[in-house]
C-alpha cells in the first residue's frame, strides 16, 4: 500500500466505533457519538466487545500454548487495540508468524504503523476481503505454510455476510485449505441471551441498535443463532466447552459466580 487513505472525520467508520467500545483512542467525535447511541439501546455491546476480547485472548493463548499451533490467520482483524493476536500468541511463542486480514485500508494503516512482530516470528498485513477467500489464502501463503497446522481466527466477521453471501461456503473454501491439526476459532453475534436494553430485558435491543447503526453509516451484521453458529464447525472436532457465549469460552479461574452470558456465541474446534 503506498500513502495513507484519506480519513473522513464526519462519517461513522464501524473498526473506529469497535475501538471506541473497547477503550480505545483511534476514534473521532462522530465513531463516540454513534457509538453511544447504539450503548443507549442496547447497553450489552460493551461487555460484548470486552469479553470477545478477552476470549481471543484466551483462545490464542491455548493455541500457542498447550495446541502448539504456531501460524495464525486473523481475517477482519478491525483496528489494533491492546493484546492483538501477534502479541498472544508471542508472547507465548516467539517465533509465532500471524497474517492479519482486512478490507480496510484505514485498519491496514493502523495495524502496519502498531503492529510489529519480534525478531523470531513474523507478521504480515493483507489487503482483502471475507467475500474472497482464495485471494486471502493466496496472499497468507507468502507468509504461512499451508502444508503445517494453521489457526484461523473468524471473530465478529461472518455477521458481515448475508445469507446469500453464504457464510457456510467462504468457510469452507478457507477451512478446505488447512492442514490437520490446524484449529477454527469463531465468534458471532446473537440476539437470545436478553441482554437489558434501555427499556430493561428485550431481546430486540441489539437488532434495533443495528438498524440505527446502518442508518448511521455502519456496516450491516447479521445476527445468527448460537445453533447456527454451531453448524459452522460440522466435519471439525469440537472441543471443550463446545459452542459457548464468549464469556464463558475456559473463563480465568475465579472463587465468584461464572461469568455472566452475553450476545455472542464462541467455538474453538480442530482439523482431523
Amino acid at each position: 500500500m503506498t500513502g495513507h487513505p484519506e480519513i473522513d472525520t464526519s462519517v461513522p467508520h464501524s473498526a473506529r466505533i469497535w475501538n471506541h467500545w473497547l477503550g480505545g483512542k483511534d476514534n473521532y467525535p462522530v465513531d463516540r457519538e454513534v457509538g453511544d447511541e447504539f450503548v443507549s439501546i442496547f447497553p450489552g455491546q460493551v461487555d460484548i466487545a470486552r469479553h470477545s476480547r478477552a476470549f481471543l485472548g484466551r483462545a490464542v493463548r491455548y493455541l500457542a500454548g498447550e495446541a502448539g499451533v504456531r501460524q495464525f490467520l486473523d481475517v477482519g482483524t478491525g483496528l489494533p487495540t491492546v493484546d492483538n493476536t501477534h502479541e498472544v500468541a508471542q508472547r507465548v511463542a516467539p517465533d509465532a508468524r500471524i497474517v492479519y486480514v482486512d478490507n480496510d485500508p484505514l485498519v491496514l494503516v493502523h495495524a502496519r504503523a502498531l503492529l510489529t512482530s519480534t525478531p523470531e516470528g513474523a507478521t504480515a498485513y493483507v489487503d482483502a476481503d471475507i467475500r474472497d477467500p482464495d485471494a486471502i489464502l493466496a496472499s497468507a501463503a507468502e507468509t504461512l505454510d499451508f502444508d503445517r497446522p494453521v489457526a484461523l481466527l473468524l471473530l465478529g466477521i461472518l455477521g458481515h455476510l448475508t445469507d446469500e453471501e453464504d457464510p457456510e461456503g467462504v468457510l469452507g473454501r478457507l477451512v478446505a485449505a488447512l492442514a490437520p491439526g490446524s484449529h477454527v476459532v469463531i465468534n458471532d453475534g446473537t440476539d437470545v441471551v436478553g441482554t437489558p436494553g434501555a427499556d430493561g430485558v428485550d431481546e430486540s435491543a441489539r437488532a434495533r441498535a443495528i438498524a440505527r447503526y446502518v442508518e448511521a453509516g455502519g456496516i450491516a451484521y447479521n445476527l445468527r443463532s448460537p445453533e447456527r453458529i454451531t453448524g459452522y464447525f460440522s466435519g471439525l472436532e469440537l472441543l471443550e466447552p463446545g459452542v459457548v457465549t464468549v464469556s464463558r469460552w475456559r473463563p480465568e479461574p475465579s472463587p465468584f459466580a461464572e461469568p455472566p452470558e452475553v450476545d455472542a456465541f464462541c467455538g474453538v474446534a480442530r482439523v482431523p
